[in-house]
């Protein structure tokens, strides 16, 4: 079911807010499940099929949470638990995901020659299985603020985000369900929700999908387009691209905010961006701050006490070093990078998206690092910062969008 379809625009949602807000004057707890019962229905509407693994792994996971907290006295055996959990929910996404085209790479270079039958990727395997990921090492961690699991469930099925994101923290959901404010209805975050809700609703139908038609006829067939067709297609998929997605967030955010849910932001202005650094720090927010906290800080704190140990130096001299800049910064920044592309989808044109930004970021770092003065005017010197990094982003659109690195 997508938002803008009419089922979900004139029957699933007022019947989701109506039965929200009446049931929660018999209890809050009979509401989180009647939300929780809708967020199964949504997504199940387009596949039933879809809905007992979304219930697998999330039984799945809230077990392998119970099992850390069990073993908190028991360090070693804590670890592994949570390498299992892990391992079993990034084994899962491959499957859906990554599987199919793996095989293909495999049988491509004489390695296998199986046929593997067709796997039907679920709806929003990404997101649900990225928000999981992060609870077990949240639990971990001992930051986790509630435990429950009803509203654990409704943490990772509450359909405003379950199929496009934004990807949440559960120490910024969860504590809501469990408050009893976010059971009383609210003219105001109605009026605010739907507010916004429109907002997102106008960038997709308005913007995003009219554009898309004749986009998807030049990327299908691109050898046989004039130049000027090809860029001017090029150009309209950024517009697409960001209008598709920003309102998407815009209206997971408005969606949650009916139900007194407050979402975080998703899109900052991205194609105001002075830098690459700035873009995505501006861009998919939420996927941005996931990978920053649970690969690239862990991993450049993992490379800095290696050296450490070792007795290397890690301040800003080493870092503007070879050997230092490589292992420091360039390392992680291409390991999260590329994550972020893959996580986009499977593909080798993925893969060279986020290689592409991986080398943006590389070059932007270093540019800090040796930091030349600016010497145009103010003004000029913004113009020319944003036109660069949208030129640079606009080339790896170029990618994002294409059907293979061939075509």
């Amino acid at each position: 079911m997508l938002f803008n379809s009419f089922v979900f625009l004139f029957a699933f949602l007022p019947i989701a807010l109506t039965g929200y807000f009446a049931i929660a004057r018999i209890g809050h707890r009979k509401a989180t499940a009647w939300l929780l019962l809708a967020s199964l229905v949504f997504y199940g509407w387009l596949n039933p099929a879809w809905v007992p693994l979304l219930l697998v792994s999330i039984a799945g996971n809230y077990g392998i949470a119970c099992l850390l907290d069990a073993t908190r006295q028991r360090q070693t055996v804590r670890r592994w638990v949570l390498r299992f959990g892990v391992t079993a929910n990034l084994l899962a996404l491959i499957y859906y995901k990554y599987f199919v085209w793996l095989i293909s790479l495999a049988d491509s270079a004489g390695l296998l020659q199986i046929t593997v039958p067709g796997i039907v990727l679920p709806l929003g395997i990404s997101f649900f299985t990225f928000t999981q990921i992060g609870y077990l090492i949240d639990v971990y961690n001992d930051v986790t603020e509630d435990r429950d699991l009803l509203n654990y469930a409704v943490f990772v099925t509450f359909f405003p985000h379950l199929i496009a994101g934004p990807i949440l923290h559960n120490r910024d959901i969860m504590p809501q369900f469990a408050a009893p404010r976010t059971y009383r209805y609210s003219a105001r975050n109605m009026n605010v929700g739907l507010s916004i809700f429109i907002i997102g609703l106008l960038k997709k139908t308005l913007i995003a999908d009219p554009t898309s038609a004749g986009v998807a006829e030049v990327f299908s067939n691109p050898s046989a387009v004039p130049l000027f067709t090809a860029w001017h297609a090029a150009l309209s998929y950024s517009l697409q691209l960001y209008f598709d997605f920003s309102g998407y967030s815009d209206m997971a955010i408005g969606l949650a905010r009916m139900f007194n849910v407050r979402f975080p932001l998703n899109f900052n202005s991205p194609y105001k961006a002075q830098s690459v650094i700035d873009y995505w720090q501006r861009w998919h927010m939420s996927l941005t701050h996931y990978l920053t906290q649970y690969v690239y800080n862990p991993l450049t704190v993992w490379i800095m006490r290696r050296r450490v140990a070792r007795r290397l130096p890690i301040n800003q001299v080493a870092q503007r070093t070879l050997r230092g800049f490589t292992t420091m910064i360039a390392f992680p920044v291409f390991v999260t990078i590329v994550l972020i592309g893959v996580w986009h989808g499977s593909g080798a044109q993925f893969v060279v998206f986020g290689l592409l930004h991986a080398a943006y970021l590389t070059v932007n770092r270093i540019w800090r690092l040796f930091y030349a003065p600016n010497e145009l005017p103010r003004g000029l010197g913004i113009l020319w910062r944003v036109a660069l990094t949208y030129m640079c982003v606009f080339v790896g659109a170029v990618f994002f969008r294409a059907p293979s690195v061939a075509g």
